[in-house]
C-alpha cells in the first residue's frame, strides 16, 4: 500500500530530506482491502499513545488507536468509512498522563475560527489550467523584469455585504474582483498576507497553526487553487507570506505537540521569543527542518504560487534577537549568529532553486547581514530578493520632515544609493508602516491636505525611479487616511466621494504603467551601469537629479525630483550627453491633482556646463515635482581648450539668465 509510511520514508524524514512528507503524514482519502476511508499518520515521538478522535467516533479516545511505525515516532492508522468533510484531531497521551487534543500539523483544511478541528479533505483533483504560465515561469529571470507588488490582506481588501461568513468574501469572488483591479492599476504581482491557517484575526496570519492549510475563512483548498489559477490566467503572479521563524502557543497547535518540546527548541533561550510570546522552531532537528522545507515546496508545487516572502528572517539569523544579556546562548564560537538557522535557509533556498526554477524567495531581513541574495555556493543565503528595510525607514523619516527643514536630512534621501547594488532589493511600503499608531502614508506627510497629496505624489514617483522592485500595501494607492485595520474593508468610498483620492489613484495607476513600459527602470536594476547621478547634493532646494540607463543606451530616462513646494521656471540641469530630451512623465498633471506645469516641447541640450556635466537643459519644475525626460545616451566627446573657454562664457551667461528668470513660488 503506497500511501502508508515505509522504512524509506522514515529514513528520509529522519535525515530531513523527505520533500513530499506531506503526502504521507496527515489525513489522506484512500482505499485499503476494498474499503474506502482515511489513512492518518502523525509524528509524535514523545507520546505514550495516540488515537484519532472526531464526530465519526464520538470523540472517544479509545475507539481508533494509532499504531507506532517502528523506530521513528510516527503513528498511523486506517479508519474505514471516514470521508471528506469529517472533523478530527489527534488525542495524544503524554508521559505525564495528560490527553492533548491537537489539530493535524499536516492537515489541509481546518474549521473557521474560533473552532479549530482539522477536516478531512482531498486536494488531488483540482484541474489546473495554467500550464503556459508555469512553463514560462520556469525559464523567467524576474530580476530583469518589472515587478510591482500589491500587498493584500484578503479579509479586509473588500468585505462581504451580505452578512454571511463573518463578512469574508470567498477566494473565487475575490479572484475576479482583485484581478480586475490589479490589472487596471498595473501591478505585476499580488502578495497575500495570512493565507496559512491561523486562529487570531489580529495576528494577520503571522501566528500560524495550520502550515499546510489555506485558511478556511475564504473557502476550501480547491477554492484557493482556483484563486491562484485565475490570477495566472490574468497574467498576475502570486506571492505568499510564509512564517518559518516562529509559531504560537495555542493548545491545539504545534506547541509541546506530544507533551514535550518537539517543533520548538527545548531551551527557552533558543526556543521562545520573549517580546512576541511565540515559540521558535528547532532548526537542529531534521524532522522539524523537513516540516518547513516540505511546506515551502507544498505551496510552490501543489498550489502553484510564484514565490514566498519569508517573514522575520532577522529573528532567525541572530541568537540575541529581541533578548537582553543573559537571555541568549552564544554559538560554538561565542558569536550571536544562529548557525543552524543559517544552514536551514541555505538548504531551503537551494532545494527550491533546484526543484522550482523561477520561484522567488524573498527575505524580510532588516539588518546588514551580508550576501542575503547571493547563492549558497558563494557563501550567501540564496534568496532571490531582500526587502529594503533601510530605504523604507530612511525615506519615511525624510518624508515626515517639513520641507523647510529637509535640507538637514538630505542624506536620508541619498544614502540608499550607496548600497543599492549590494543585494537584489525590493523597495517596500508595507502593512507594517500603516498600523499600530504609525499612521497611513498620507497622514505621515507634513502640511495641509494639498501639501500632503503633493508630498505623496513626489514620494511615489521617487520610489518608482529608485533602483529596486516595488511593493505597496493596499489602500495606500489611493491615500487612505485611516490606519489599516483587519476588522474592516479598506476605504473604497474615498474613490467615489473624494476627488483628491481619485486623482492620487489615477496618478499611481499611471506611474505603474509608466514603470512597466520603460526598460530603463528594470532591465539593469541590479547593476551599477543602470544608474547615473546628475546632482545628488542640492540640499538647499531639496532636489535630486539622476538617470536610469538601458543596456543599449536607447530610451534612457533623466529624472528630476523637487521635494519642496517651491516652483522653478527655466530651471537649468546638467544632462549626461548632448541631444534631445522629451518629457514623458510629469506628476503635476491636472488629472493627478497638480498645477499642470508641463514641458510639452522636446528640449535640445546646450553646450553649457552644469552639475559637473558638459551639457545642460532648461525646463519648468513644479513644486513637489517629478519630471522624467527620455533621451538616447551618446557618450560626450572631450572638447578642446578653445571650446572649454567658450563653454565657460556660456556658463556665465546661462547662470545670469537662469538667476534672472527663476521664480520661487510656494
Amino acid at each position: 500500500m503506497e500511501h502508508r509510511i515505509t522504512g524509506y520514508d522514515n529514513y528520509l524524514f529522519k535525515a530531513g530530506r523527505h520533500y513530499e512528507i506531506y503526502e504521507k503524514l496527515g489525513a489522506h482519502l484512500v482505499e485499503e482491502e476494498g474499503e474506502e476511508g482515511t489513512y492518518f499518520a502523525v509524528w509524535a515521538p514523545n507520546a505514550v499513545s495516540v488515537s484519532v478522535v472526531g464526530d465519526f467516533n464520538g470523540w472517544n479516545v479509545d475507539k481508533n488507536p494509532m499504531k507506532p511505525v517502528e523506530g521513528e515516532g510516527i503513528y498511523d492508522t486506517f479508519i474505514p468509512g471516514v470521508g471528506k468533510g469529517e472533523l478530527y484531531k489527534y488525542a495524544i497521551k503524554t508521559q505525564e498522563g495528560d490527553i492533548l487534543y491537537k489539530a493535524d500539523p499536516y492537515g489541509n483544511l481546518c474549521q473557521v475560527r474560533p473552532e479549530n478541528a482539522s477536516i478531512v479533505t482531498d486536494i488531488r483533483n483540482y484541474q489546473w489550467t495554467d500550464e503556459a504560465w508555469e512553463k514560462e515561469k520556469q525559464k523567467s529571470c524576474e530580476t530583469n523584469r518589472p515587478m510591482a507588488v500589491y500587498e493584500v490582506h484578503l479579509g479586509s481588501w473588500k468585505k462581504s455585504s451580505d452578512g454571511e461568513n463573518y463578512g469574508f468574501e470567498g477566494y473565487r469572488q475575490l479572484a475576479r474582483e482583485l484581478a480586475e483591479y490589479v490589472n487596471y492599476m498595473g501591478y505585476t504581482h499580488v502578495e497575500l498576507i495570512g493565507i496559512a491557517e491561523h486562529p487570531l484575526d489580529a495576528s494577520w496570519g503571522y501566528q500560524v497553526t495550520g502550515y499546510y492549510a489555506p485558511t478556511s475563512r475564504y473557502g476550501t483548498p480547491e477554492d484557493f487553487m482556483y484563486f491562484v489559477d485565475y490570477m495566472h490566467s490574468q497574467g498576475i503572479g502570486i506571492i505568499l507570506d510564509w512564517v518559518p521563524a516562529h509559531f504560537p502557543k495555542d493548545a491545539h497547535g504545534l506547541a509541546r505537540f506530544d507533551g514535550m518540546p518537539l517543533y520548538e527548541h527545548p531551551d527557552p533561550r533558543k526556543g521562545e521569543h520573549p517580546d512576541w510570546g511565540t515559540l521558535i522552531f528547532n532548526y537542529v532537528r531534521p524532522e522539524v527542518s523537513n516540516f518547513l522545507v516540505a511546506n515551502a515546496l507544498f505551496w510552490l508545487e501543489k498550489f502553484h504560487v510564484d514565490g514566498l516572502r519569508v517573514d522575520a528572517v532577522a529573528s532567525m539569523l541572530y541568537l540575541d534577537y529581541g533578548r537582553q544579556e543573559g537571555q541568549w546562548v552564544p554559538n560554538d564560537e561565542g558569536g550571536r549568529e544562529n548557525k543552524e538557522a543559517v544552514e536551514f535557509l541555505k538548504h531551503l533556498n537551494s532545494i527550491i532553486r533546484r526543484r522550482c526554477p523561477g520561484a522567488m524567495m524573498i527575505a524580510e531581513e532588516s539588518t546588514a547581514w551580508p550576501k542575503v541574495t547571493e547563492i549558497p555556493e558563494n557563501g550567501g543565503l540564496g534568496f532571490t530578493y531582500k526587502w529594503n528595510m533601510g530605504w523604507m525607514n530612511d525615506f519615511i523619516e525624510y518624508m515626515k520632515v517639513d520641507p523647510y527643514f529637509r535640507k538637514y536630512d538630505h542624506n536620508k534621501l541619498t544614502f540608499s544609493f550607496c548600497y543599492a547594488y549590494s543585494e537584489k532589493y525590493i523597495l517596500v511600503l508595507s502593512h507594517d508602516e500603516v498600523v499600530h499608531m504609525k499612521g497611513s502614508m498620507i497622514s505621515k506627510m507634513p502640511g495641509e491636505m494639498a501639501d500632503k497629496f503633493g508630498n505623496l505624489r513626489v514620494a511615489y514617483g521617487f520610489m518608482t525611479a529608485h533602483p529596486g522592485k516595488k511593493l505597496l500595501f493596499m489602500g495606500q494607492e489611493f491615500a487612505q487616511i485611516r490606519e489599516w485595520s483587519e476588522e474592516r474593508s479598506i476605504d473604497w468610498f474615498l474613490l467615489d466621494n473624494e476627488p483628491d483620492h481619485r486623482e492620487l489613484n489615477n496618478y499611481y495607476r499611471d506611474l505603474l504603467h509608466f514603470y512597466r513600459s520603460q526598460p530603463a527602470l528594470y532591465e539593469q536594476d541590479d547593476v551599477e551601469a543602470g544608474f547615473m547621478w546628475i546632482n545628488g547634493g542640492d540640499t538647499e532646494r531639496n532636489m535630486l537629479t539622476f538617470c536610469r540607463m538601458t543596456k543599449d543606451g536607447k530610451n534612457c530616462l533623466l529624472f528630476h525630483f523637487n521635494f519642496s513646494p517651491v516652483v522653478y521656471e527655466n530651471f537649468r540641469s546638467g544632462v549626461p550627453c548632448p541631444g534631445t530630451y522629451t518629457e514623458i512623465f510629469n506628476n503635476s498633471r491636472r488629472e493627478y491633482g497638480g498645477t499642470h506645469m508641463l514641458n510639452e516641447q522636446p528640449i535640445v541640450s546646450e553646450p553649457v556646463a552644469w552639475d559637473y556635466q558638459q551639457d545642460s537643459i532648461q525646463y519648468d519644475m513644479p513644486g513637489f515635482g517629478m519630471v522624467a525626460f527620455r533621451f538616447d545616451y551618446v557618450p560626450p566627446k572631450k572638447r578642446s581648450g578653445r571650446g572649454s573657454r567658450a563653454r565657460k562664457a556660456n556658463l556665465r551667461k546661462a547662470a545670469a539668465k537662469s538667476t534672472k528668470k527663476r521664480s520661487r513660488k510656494a
